[in-house]
């Protein structure tokens, strides 16, 4: 398989040197030249699945034998048997969890494996890389520990000051591993992600770094998210029978993959998008504009987010791959703050997605709601994938799968305002409150954190 940029005008690369160069040259997101179909059949077995989903993705990059020996590790980490669980909420509602993995969310389901994809790919070419990421909260936790200790790579991720939970930053500030390294960016998680495409984008920076992504900007991340979608069909009828699900999203990564599954030949009539009070991408799939609007904190934090770049790809796929009109309708986007689809352009998403937005007080009301009614107990984030769900959900005869992206206990306080009971973590992160902290704090300034980066690379 080989990978060409959103934006048109940068090498075509195969998949170790995309999955290396994270962001394109050209400052677009790597894609696929054409969309593999995924074949008949399926067992819901979590790992043969992700083996047959991924290896056209793959291609003859890495040997057989040894893409399914770090499948099989990978996913050896959950502590589910079948890794990402189903739960049935009654009325044709499942719930997909995602967060048994080592860091409780559903970043570890790619970059579980995206780590040792890496460690694979810089130890057959004997280099050294360092990553750099921006995380609402989540990817970092799970980068770290996919990245940690291993030896051809330092990893710095920039998360917004102030602005995720307690236990999201605990759990990347108590990292000890000498290569990994924490910045608190004083600003929003669009601040951090800007910074790290603004090093990106600084070619003599990223030359001398050697640079590289495992956040969502990175196609293997959304290879490995695919896999799930898949798996979930399997256990529910079977990979040509109808479903449909709703995906809680900030910066689109998820729901884009969701997209390919459906590109791939998922049948799947109805994909929907759940927003927070952040809800650019409500607005875009309503009407076709984007607009950006100051971050407003929520209980949903890894979804307070304005800027969603995996909407990059899908615009790349909307405007026939013209990755010229691409560029174009995207930096005017960032010279005025706003841009909008050609009418008869957003008239061609149909009926195929559906977005809605829902603020705090109808998150914690859903959680109460929930574990009343079920027992089951929400995140702030999973709660919004099953709000817009049940609001959207237009066949009732259809199964509607709700993504569950984080284990409650990341976010204790919400839930415990919706519940009068506070989660509890598991026993394998029961000391997290009592691990010493690394964390540096800086100005939201390009060469503050250029210089901290380098900083950490050579020391």
């Amino acid at each position: 398989m080989r990978y060409v940029s959103t934006r048109g005008d940068a090498p075509v690369l195969g998949f170790g040197d995309a999955l290396l160069a994270g962001l394109a040259d050209d400052g677009g997101l790597y894609v696929p030249e054409s969309w593999p179909k995924l074949a008949a059949g399926g067992t819901g077995d979590y790992v043969a699945t992700a083996l047959e989903v991924m290896a056209p993705f793959v291609g003859g990059a890495i040997a057989p034998g040894a893409f399914a020996d770090m499948v099989r590790e990978a996913y050896a980490t959950f502590e589910a048997d079948d890794v990402t669980p189903l739960v049935d909420l009654g009325d044709g509602l499942h719930l997909l969890e995602l967060f048994h993995g080592p860091t409780l969310a559903f970043k570890d389901v790619a970059l579980q494996l995206v780590g040792r994809l890496f460690d694979h790919e810089l130890s057959r070419r004997g280099e050294r890389v360092t990553i750099v990421g921006a995380t609402s909260g989540d990817t970092g936790s799970a980068a770290i520990d996919a990245c940690r200790d291993r030896e051809s790579m330092d990893i710095v991720i920039l998360h917004p000051a102030d602005r995720v939970s307690e236990v999201q930053r605990r759990q990347m500030t108590t990292a000890s591993s000498a290569n990994v390294h924490n910045v608190a960016v004083e600003g929003t998680f669009d601040d951090c992600q800007d910074l790290v495409k603004a090093m990106f984008a600084d070619v003599v920076f990223r030359q001398r770094m050697r640079l590289s992504a495992v956040n969502s900007i990175n196609w293997a991340r959304v290879m490995a998210q695919v896999v799930y979608y898949v798996v979930a069909a399997e256990r529910l009828g079977g990979r040509q029978a109808p479903i449909t699900f709703s995906v809680p999203t900030g910066n689109f990564g998820n729901a884009f993959a969701g997209h390919v599954a459906r590109h791939m030949g998922l049948n799947m009539p109805q994909l929907v998008i759940g927003s927070n009070s952040n809800d650019i991408l409500t607005r875009f799939f309503a009407g076709g504009t984007m607009t950006l609007d100051e971050v407003v904190p929520t209980l949903s934090p890894s979804m307070d987010i304005q800027v969603s770049s995996n909407l990059e790809r899908l615009l790349f796929e909307l405007l026939d791959r013209d990755g010229v009109a691409v560029a174009a309708l995207l930096d005017d986007f960032r010279a005025t703050g706003t841009t909008a689809l050609d009418p008869v352009l957003h008239a061609t998403l149909g009926d195929a997605w559906t977005a809605a937005c829902f603020h705090d007080d109808a998150v914690l009301r859903c959680i109460a709601d929930e574990a009343d009614r079920s027992g089951v107990v929400l995140d702030p984030h999973s709660a919004v994938g099953v709000l817009a769900a049940r609001r959207c959900r237009r066949d009732p005869s259809v199964p509607m799968v709700a993504l569950a992206t984080a284990h409650p206990a990341k976010f204790p306080d919400a839930v415990e305002s919706a519940t009068g009971v506070r989660p509890v973590l598991p026993e394998r992160l029961g000391d997290l409150f009592e691990r010493p902290e690394r964390c540096v704090r800086l100005p939201n300034d390009l060469l503050a954190v250029q210089a901290h980066v380098e900083a950490c690379v050579t020391t």
